[in-house]
């Protein structure tokens, strides 16, 4: 079973390359005031970010592009209406793809994801470019109880569907995909678009061979009165949440003479990746 590890100074990067090859990518739906600071840490911590605006209607994008418009290395798309923070990944990564961008690290608009730790995570990407590189959360007295249960649910039927592959955790979304792989899986369905996208992700990018790394990093839950914004719902995402694990469940017996067989092949040679 994964555990949680911290990340450790990671060696010298090519910074130069890594930035023609890896960007911060943020989809952004009525995000309230915590944007302002989620963008201000991002940009701090790396160059070039990219916002995707999924259709939000509270003013943020006349915001995000006078920011954009003194700021060369931050670029904002929109979409018309709100599809979910699925297509906006997608939207975002066939854009990158198109300029020649290999990995994208994807974040939450709302200030819950350590934007500190962008650099080690690319750094790792760097050292491991055919790997994901996974956030494992670490808790504080502010995550609702109701939340982290559902996630060790989610998680557990995560590790099922992909025979115990290595995904820490499948719903925090502070991750560095590749983005050839993440297309192509996205590209094979017409799910993984709204709240569902990250677990279902994590699953078939392992079922493509795709491998987890996992690096501890926190998580702050905001209140309403510190500008926390959740569009969590739920009954809705909990019951889109079920009928994915269904549907994967069903994925993973297809698959399941070529998920033994790989798994078969990999064991004893390299288990899932934890940095220490």
């Amino acid at each position: 079973m994964p555990q949680h590890a911290t990340p450790r100074p990671a060696p010298a990067l090519d910074a130069d390359a890594t930035q023609r090859s890896h960007l911060v990518l943020i989809p952004s739906y009525n995000p309230g005031t915590r944007l302002h600071g989620t963008l201000q840490a991002a940009r701090a911590a790396w160059a070039p970010v990219w916002v995707v605006v999924d259709g939000s209607t509270d003013g943020s994008e006349r915001w995000l592009r006078a920011e954009a418009a003194t700021d060369p290395a931050l670029r904002v798309l929109t979409l018309p209406a709100n599809q979910g923070k699925g297509a906006a990944v997608l939207h975002g990564i066939d854009a990158a793809a198109a300029e020649g961008f290999t990995h994208v690290l994807v974040m939450d608009s709302d200030g819950q994801h350590p934007a500190h730790l962008i650099p080690e995570f690319m750094a790792i990407s760097q050292r491991e470019p055919d790997a994901m590189v996974l956030g494992c959360p670490v808790f504080d007295a502010s995550a609702p109880r109701e939340r982290v249960y559902w996630r060790r649910m989610s998680n557990f039927w995560t590790d099922v569907e992909t025979l115990w592959a290595g995904v820490g955790d499948s719903l925090y979304g502070f991750r560095v995909y590749p983005i050839g792989p993440l297309r192509a899986v996205m590209r094979e369905t017409r799910w993984m678009r709204r709240f569902d996208f990250d677990p279902e992700a994590a699953v078939r990018l392992c079922w493509r061979g795709v491998r987890p790394i996992n690096v501890a990093a926190p998580v702050r839950y905001f209140a309403r009165g510190e500008g926390g914004v959740s569009h969590f719902r739920y009954l809705r995402d909990n019951l889109l949440l079920t009928g994915m694990h269904l549907r994967l469940l069903a994925g993973c017996l297809v698959r399941l003479p070529v998920l033994l067989w790989r798994r078969l092949r990999l064991a004893g040679k390299a288990a899932p990746r934890h940095l220490r």
